[in-house]
């Protein structure tokens, strides 16, 4: 397939994927060549804890490293967990491809997170919250506070806490409390101490309204919400004894199930936020010292099994530790803050504002977020757009946005002067519908052409098409990127985004925006590779021909950069690729269903994987044969639901310069020795150590330092 030719020629002839299935297919395809995918999940997020536990990690980052392990856990339970309960209750126990079925893979996730649960909470007791207090941020419980501390907290309580408490009793007309998802609660046993009658209760800690850490007067010593109530529980049950009491937190299904046949897809998809809160629990934290009584009602009213309970020692729901990272001050205890810079091709126009389409009208463009500036460059592109009156269009996707965006306002400006503003939308990006749901109305009413997609399709692209009139005819911009246009993540997430007027990938991207707003079907495209249609099939013609194409005097290699490796297809065809001798390098940020090193099947195979300070986010395909390199940077990680049912973008970077810089990035990732994983043929992450006469090759710091360089000197 040639980056100038279209993504069918990769279609011709046999099927890549089934090629040369006769060989070695047996052992190939054995569920042992295989891991399974909900587990490597949980392996990524250990990679997460590890930095939590990493003492060359300043303080704080590592306590934010903690709750991200949380917040990440939370919704994997949500979505993943949720979605093997509704395997086994629809009787569904095919095995995936490692041989498990959904009722062996729950009850491996069981054993693993409870694993995991208790190296967190001993990380979190042991090294966090003491290394804090060392610094002066303590965090005490209510019974280890001295006299007049608790008198002030008292009336704290009674002042602001105790008005937003609602004990619930069950009993006879009062039947078991709903219980929200993901809300802190204490069950607590009331004894009457006349009839000797006990009742259970909930209490719901309103951490939507309040701090989960009450600051005392100091302001730099905290006690735990949670703690305070359950101190002055006799104030909510007066007259009552309280005979016992824990904390328990309950989550739920979350995964929104929109119908294929859905007429109205933004009325579809507020009917299935609204039923979300009802979602069937698939998880219940309870303390780890929980008294059988209050275990035994909570797991009958709730319709669990033991299998769903998962017991925690000490602290429930570590996100709520992101509210210390927030403290001001204590810089010793962060990261060396990082400014993105403008990229030094961008340069001033006259009111000394970013020229970005002026630097693309010289050539290709490519930036690299949060490295470089994200306002400078992106928003300052289609902010330019909006401004210029020779602009005729502006089309977009939103995938996820964030709630200050100032993409989607620019739109609602664009329409409003008179140009064609169209917004592909994407209302089931999952737990940003109610944002996506909230811009797509105030575009409408602004006039902008807004397309929600195909119920049964998520469109995952991350495009912009700005359609300018010169001379005689108009010119195509247009911005590919590789993460979503959300100003924040964009700070946090190390993405590619290609700013380029080629006039073969405006044309496709132009035909692409026609497909989704008036869903016809392109023929093929011209240089870019497009999902579900094409790209899988693509990405299989190039392993091949890398294969083909393989040499000892002209040796072939695969170095392939995303977030996950699940699709069987592409496994498989690695694997081929291997066993042909060619070298396959792999950047695998978090699930990777390919087992490396095996012998005869996977020898030629590494696998690494880079946890750190920032997100990894970039996705980036290269294939090296027969003297020549191809690269593409997508928003397409290999998954079945990105190859099948997304929408999804991939495009070359042709310009040897922009390649290069592409690729040093991938082999900075490869090369890591202080934020790396790599990935044995036993499914054993082990970090990597720099020697002691080794280099330490931090690929983030690495990037920091030479976008900043690259900056001053532009």
């Amino acid at each position: 397939m040639s980056t100038t030719g279209t993504p069918r020629l990769a279609e011709e002839g046999p099927d890549p994927s089934k090629r040369g299935s006769d060989r070695a297919a047996p052992k190939r395809r054995d569920p042992a060549n295989y891991f399974n995918r909900e587990l490597s999940w949980l392996d990524f997020n250990l990679r997460v804890l590890e930095l939590a536990e990493d003492a060359s990690v300043p303080l704080l980052e590592r306590t934010k490293f903690a709750s991200i392990y949380t917040s990440n856990l939370d919704e994997f339970f949500m979505v993943r967990v949720a979605g093997l309960h509704d395997q086994i209750e629809a009787g569904v126990e095919r095995p995936s491809v490692d041989g498990r079925t959904p009722s062996q893979t729950l009850s491996a996730l069981h054993e693993r997170v409870l694993e995991h649960g208790s190296r967190l909470a001993r990380c979190v007791s042991e090294r966090l919250l003491p290394g804090l207090a060392e610094h002066g941020i303590v965090v005490k419980r209510v019974a280890d506070l001295g006299e007049a501390e608790r008198e002030a907290l008292a009336r704290h309580f009674r002042r602001v806490i105790f008005p937003a408490l609602t004990p619930l009793a069950v009993g006879p007309g009062q039947p078991f409390p709903y219980i929200s998802n993901l809300s802190l609660s204490l069950g607590v046993i009331a004894r009457d101490p006349d009839s000797g009658h006990t009742t259970f209760a909930r209490v719901k800690v309103p951490t939507e309204v309040l701090p989960r850490f009450v600051a005392l007067a100091d302001r730099t010593t905290f006690v735990l919400l949670e703690d305070v109530i359950a101190h002055h529980l006799a104030a909510l049950f007066p007259g009552m004894e309280i005979a016992d009491y824990d904390y328990f937190r309950v989550t739920r299904d979350a995964d929104l199930a929109i119908s294929d046949e859905a007429d109205d897809l933004l009325q579809a998809v507020e009917e299935e936020l609204r039923r979300r809160r009802l979602g069937e629990v698939v998880r219940v934290e309870v303390g780890s010292r929980i008294a059988a009584r209050l275990l035994g009602e909570l797991t009958t009213a709730l319709n669990v099994s033991p299998r769903d309970v998962y017991p925690i020692d000490g602290m429930l729901d570590l996100t709520a530790l992101l509210e210390l990272t927030k403290l001001p001050g204590y810089r010793e205890l962060r990261d060396t803050p990082y400014t993105p810079v403008a990229h030094p091709r961008v340069v001033a126009d006259e009111e000394r504002r970013a020229d970005v389409m002026g630097a693309m009208r010289k050539g290709d463009l490519l930036v690299h977020h949060p490295y470089d500036s994200f306002s400078s460059s992106v928003e300052r592109f289609v902010e330019q757009a909006v401004n210029d009156p020779q602009v005729l269009a502006i089309k977009q996707t939103v995938y996820r946005t964030s709630d200050d965006s100032t993409l989607v306002p620019a739109l609602i400006r664009a329409a409003e002067r008179g140009k064609q503003a169209v917004c592909l939308v994407e209302l089931q990006a999952r737990f940003d519908e109610l944002t996506n749901i909230h811009w797509a109305k105030a575009l409408e009413q602004a006039g902008v052409h807004v397309v929600y997609g195909h119920p049964a399709m998520k469109t995952h692209a991350k495009c912009v098409l700005v359609v300018r009139r010169e001379g005689d005819g108009v010119r195509n911009y247009v911005h590919i990127g590789t993460g979503n246009y959300h100003s924040a993540t964009a700070r946090l997430y190390t993405d590619f985004g290609l700013f380029t007027t080629d006039e073969a990938i405006g044309a496709d991207v132009a035909e692409l925006f026609n497909y989704l707003t008036g869903f016809g079907r392109p023929s093929g495209y011209r240089k870019v590779l497009v999902a579900p249609s094409y790209l899988r099939k693509a990405i299989l013609g190039e392993i091949e021909q890398a294969v083909a194409a393989h040499s000892p005097d002209s040796p072939s290699r695969i170095a392939i950069k995303i977030n996950a490796l699940v699709d069987r297809a592409c496994i498989d065809a690695l694997y081929l690729a291997s066993g042909a001798g060619v070298r396959v390098d792999l950047n695998v940020r978090g699930i990777c269903c390919l087992r490396p090193g095996l012998s005869g099947v996977s020898e030629n195979i590494r696998v690494v994987s880079v946890v750190g300070r920032l997100l990894e986010h970039s996705r980036v395909y290269s294939f090296t044969y027969g003297g020549t390199q191809k690269v593409y940077i997508s928003s397409a990680d290999l998954m079945p639901r990105n190859l099948d049912n997304r929408v999804e973008l991939a495009v070359p970077i042709e310009d040897p310069a922009l390649r290069a810089q592409v690729m040093e990035t991938v082999e900075l990732c490869l090369a890591d020795n202080h934020n790396a994983w790599d990935l044995g043929s036993d499914g054993v992450w082990v970090r990597r150590h720099p020697g002691a006469t080794e280099q330490i090759i931090n690929a983030q710091e690495i990037l920091m330092r030479r976008h900043a360089a690259h900056a001053v000197e532009g």
